[in-house]
């Protein structure tokens, strides 16, 4: 929710709770516009699970209140035994984010020295009203599908690039530029995932499940691709094998996209490993080392594309319903 669409609902809440409440009679009617303030929040989710929580500390709050001060009288003692009671009791109950506007409803209490079901009646209603009023402002939600998708395929652009940098560093064995590619994806993927979880939170009938999944998918493919390029560094890679293997990055980044189930990529990787196995074994210690970097470098693009096979599988539903749209 923009700032814009934040405050726009923030004051015609307010204005409203406020207005509905004077017209009703209730006394302190502002106290109306104060809770439709908190309870104006960022998501849909938050903002019920919000009201819950205040509307029962209020009611924990009026009951305890006025006990105390029909036995006891309305003294400033009296008030503050009965915070003493009510804190704990609404943090044992995980309902502690009602405890600013309860206490100003049990203030009227205090203040007007009266505990009566016309003033209880008071009290609760200015709850309702405030509440009401913000939940029913909050209702709408733009959706973040249209920003998901677009973070989609820039996230999917920037690995596209990134395994290009890295089948250009096995060939050339510059590995500063896919090193940066890679790093930047980080900020881009945990965007995506934020859009994701707000949607979530916003949209209570539409299944997030799989952009989440996806992009945690992708999470994973970067770990490996900087796990990847951290092995390239270790020694330099002049071996005719890290050419083969560079030749396998060109082909995901051609073939990288949501769609697609990278089952031939598996088929190449096993094909690329086969060729190595039958190549002449390395004759001193330093063609020793660089094999074994490569030969792990594989492994790890094995899994980078096993990842994706994996989810592939497990979606493969939703994807040919998006092709099909």
């Amino acid at each position: 929710m923009s700032i814009t669409q934040r405050t726009l609902k923030t004051v015609l809440a307010t204005y409203l709770s406020i207005y509905i409440a004077t017209q009703s009679h209730l006394s302190y009617p502002m106290s109306a516009g104060i809770i439709a303030v908190l309870s104006v929040l960022d998501t849909r989710k938050a903002s019920f699970r919000g009201a819950w929580q205040r509307i029962v500390s209020a009611i924990i709050a009026l009951a305890l209140a006025s006990v105390l001060f029909t036995q006891w009288g309305y003294s400033l003692g009296v008030f503050g035994f009965c915070l003493l009671i009510y804190v704990p009791i609404v943090y044992r109950l995980n309902v502690q984010s009602g405890i600013g506007p309860s206490l100003v409803l049990v203030t009227h209490l205090f203040m007007d020295r009266i505990v009566n079901a016309t003033s209880l009646l008071n009290e609760i209603s200015l709850m309702l009203i405030g509440t009401g009023i913000g939940l029913l402002f909050n209702s709408y939600m733009p959706s973040q599908h249209k920003k998901i998708q677009d973070s989609q395929l820039l996230v999917e652009e920037r690995m596209k690039e990134a395994l290009l940098l890295i089948h250009r560093a096995l060939i050339s064995g510059a590995r500063q530029e896919a090193t940066q590619a890679v790093t930047e994806l980080r900020p881009l993927l945990h965007h995506a995932k934020q859009l994701v979880y707000r949607e979530r939170d916003n949209q209570v009938f539409r299944n997030t499940d799989y952009f989440i999944r996806y992009f945690d998918m992708r999470s994973s493919q970067v770990k490996l691709l900087k796990q990847m390029i951290q092995a390239m560094a270790l020694c330099d890679l002049d071996l005719a094998e890290s050419k083969i293997i560079a030749g396998l990055f060109y082909l995901a980044a051609d073939q990288l996209n949501e769609h697609n189930s990278a089952i031939w990529l598996m088929s190449n990787i096993e094909e690329v490993r086969a060729d190595i196995r039958q190549r002449q074994l390395p004759q001193t210690r330093a063609e020793f080392e660089k094999r074994a970097i490569l030969f792990q470098m594989l492994n790890d693009f094995t899994r980078f594309i096993q990842l994706k096979v994996d989810f592939y599988t497990e979606y493969a539903n939703e994807l040919e319903e998006m092709v099909g749209d």
